[in-house]
């Protein structure tokens, strides 16, 4: 039965550094054998189909090799289907219909968004920002966006998210992710 999944891929295009060109993603995606292979902006956003059977961990692990190999450079990369992504969409505890997009964020994990990680935030300091915490997902409120949020940074940190894969999207990038995986 055939799957549409997003793949995430972080920290690529910045600056001019670790250039992955939408068209050549892809390439590298179709030649693994997806199909309904698209992209969403320059960021590292792709959407495809696939009938294989593999993990979500077994195709992030397939597409970093791959693009490895393509371009020099690993880059870490999340693949989600599109149920999951529709899951922590309505899981969010923001009111996201009455946020703008810069607002809101989801940050996708490798794993479990283990709550013993952001015990020692105080929380109370970054108001009016706030999180909640998801199914491998960390839901950030940033009223004045992710550039200017000082609770980004702290989230953000090596020593909270030690050993996982993050990768953030604003919430426009979630609902676009949701209805490029959405399966009639």
């Amino acid at each position: 039965m055939a799957t549409t999944y997003a793949a995430l891929l972080r920290g690529i295009n910045v600056s001019g550094h670790r250039k992955v060109p939408m068209a050549e993603l892809r390439s590298v995606l179709e030649e693994l054998g997806h199909r309904d292979v698209r992209t969403y902006l320059q960021s590292g956003n792709a959407a495809f189909t696939t009938d294989s059977d593999a993990s979500e961990a077994a195709l992030t692990t397939e597409l970093e090799d791959a693009i490895e190999s393509r371009f020099g450079f690993r880059v870490d990369c999340l693949v989600r289907d599109g149920a999951y992504l529709a899951a922590v969409a309505a899981a969010c505890p923001f009111p996201a219909a009455e946020l703008e997009g810069k607002q809101l964020h989801a940050v996708y994990y490798s794993g479990p968004a283990d709550p013993e990680r952001f015990a020692s935030i105080d929380r109370d300091a970054y108001l009016p920002e706030d999180f909640a915490l998801g199914d491998r997902v960390l839901y950030l409120y940033a009223p004045d966006g992710l550039g200017r949020s000082r609770l980004a940074e702290v989230v953000g940190r090596p020593a909270v998210v030690k050993g996982l894969v993050a990768t953030a999207r604003n919430w426009n990038t979630v609902r676009k992710l949701i209805e490029m995986t959405h399966e009639d």
